[in-house]
């Protein structure tokens, strides 16, 4: 009875002092002061005023766009895989948090047979059963913390994970809009260009006309009918450009491109955004950015993962007992059949030779400076992104301001020339001239709407918006 009360004073004792945990603790890492304040390339379509909507495709306050998107953060299959990468490291964050209870194994086993004659107890029959039952139980004391730090780093798995789920949402998100922003620039595009082929078409006509009242040329017609097949030639890699938009679009809603519904293909002119784009400043954006967020998970795992590797230079201390029981029959296994018991502990240590525990544990080390390198990148990438997608949002308007300011002035130019051949006052090469600067400055103005919608999508993304749950 005294060794028993010592064995539990001793037990006692050192889950007392279980709490003491080897390796470094984590400290997350601060960026440097110049990227967290505000973005060089700020447009004045932008501002730093209020923070970035989570939800930032509502901005264009299009209900089928809202529900697209929607769809796709519901049944996006690369969403599925990210979940499912949740769900692996919760259970493995399960297992490893068993360790920290006590370990049973059970066993039970029955075979009948026949004892040599020498063997066979006196008043026991040479062939009988024999049946054998036991329970045996440990408990590894967390001495020097290689459990607790290995759920650290499990815990850090599951942030990290999650952080990786967002970053996939963000993606979805922004090629779902990409993706409904390139069908209806597609479609408006197209429409310019069919637009234009009839101008064209119509000036085409009247060039014959004026040939068959012998006003005209035929090398007119031909140039005439010329410039209207080359801009017909345009038309069929939009059409092809809209049905890639429209298949994307299905793939990234999880449907196939038959099962897209027809409101998804019914607008027909490029999305607006006529509200400033909230961006905040660069503290937001490092806490918003879920590839930051992960980063840093990341590292904070790899250090936890030092202190496991540590903990191998120091003795693994586990407490257990057994009890079991052997008869000839089911009836008497605690009975009267043998039982016996047991308990005691056990220390391992392997510190004759521990180069390889030492080189674990610089490898270790190794992964936490790559991992902190990796978190350095990451938030320099993260500026990086944010201020080109700046940049070129603020051109693409300057951009469209100049070819809006082109396209009307080529329009009022075209109208003149015409009005002009019919009074006879200019030739058709002013006319042809006239129509093709139109044709170029219309179709460079739809493309640089197609742009700009992009450029937001963009910058939406760097931003890491539309990771929030609903």
């Amino acid at each position: 009875m005294n060794r028993l009360r010592n064995l539990a004073f001793s037990s006692l004792a050192a889950l007392a002092l279980a709490g003491c945990a080897v390796g470094p603790d984590y400290v997350a890492p601060l960026p440097a002061a110049p990227t967290q304040g505000a973005f060089l390339s700020q447009p004045a379509a932008v501002t730093a005023d209020a923070a970035t909507d989570g939800r930032w495709w509502r901005l264009y306050d299009d209900p089928v766009l809202d529900r697209l998107v929607e769809d796709a953060l519901a049944n996006n299959k690369d969403v599925a895989v990210a979940v499912a990468n949740i769900a692996k490291a919760r259970a493995s964050l399960r297992g490893v948090k068993g360790d920290r209870l006590p370990q049973t194994n059970a066993g039970f086993g029955a075979n009948y047979g026949r004892l040599p004659a020498i063997q066979r107890p006196a008043g026991v029959d040479r062939e009988d059963w024999q049946v054998d039952t036991g329970l045996d139980i440990s408990y590894e004391v967390d001495l020097f913390g290689r459990i607790s730090r290995n759920v650290e780093a499990a815990r850090a798995d599951v942030a990290e994970a999650e952080a990786e789920r967002d970053a996939v949402r963000v993606a979805v998100a922004a090629e779902t809009a990409r993706a409904y922003a390139d069908l209806n620039s597609a479609t408006e595009r197209l429409g310019v260009a069919e637009h234009i082929v009839e101008l064209i078409d119509q000036t085409a006509s009247l060039t014959a006309k004026r040939l068959e009242a012998g006003r005209g040329t035929r090398l007119d017609v031909s140039r005439a009918l010329a410039l209207r097949d080359q801009q017909k030639a345009l038309i069929p890699p939009l059409a092809a450009e809209r049905d890639a938009a429209r298949f994307r679009l299905a793939t990234l809603t999880g449907r196939a491109p038959s099962e897209l519904p027809a409101e998804a293909q019914a607008r027909g002119t490029t999305l607006r955004l006529e509200k400033p784009i909230p961006v905040g400043d660069g503290r937001a954006l490092l806490a918003r950015r879920p590839d930051v967020r992960a980063a840093e998970r990341r590292l904070a795992a790899q250090t936890a993962r030092i202190g496991v590797a540590t903990a191998d230079l120091y003795p693994r201390i586990t407490l257990g007992g057994s009890v079991s029981s052997t008869g000839n029959s089911f009836g008497n296994i605690f009975g009267a059949g043998p039982l016996g018991w047991l308990v005691g502990g056990l220390v391992n240590w392997n510190f004759l030779n521990q180069e390889a525990t030492r080189a674990r544990i610089q490898g270790a080390e190794a992964d936490a400076q790559g991992a902190l390198a990796t978190f350095d990148g990451t938030v320099l990438r993260a500026l990086e992104e944010t201020e080109t997608a700046l940049s070129a949002y603020g051109h693409a308007l300057d951009r469209r301001t100049a070819l809006q300011s082109a396209r009307d002035q080529a329009e009022i130019a075209a109208r003149i020339a015409r009005a002009q051949q019919r009074e006879g006052r200019v030739d058709f090469l002013v006319v042809l001239d006239a129509e093709r600067t139109f044709a170029e400055t219309q179709a460079a103005l739809a493309e640089a709407d197609a742009r700009i919608v992009t450029t937001q999508v963009d910058l939406f993304r760097a931003l890491g918006g539309g990771w929030q749950e609903g």
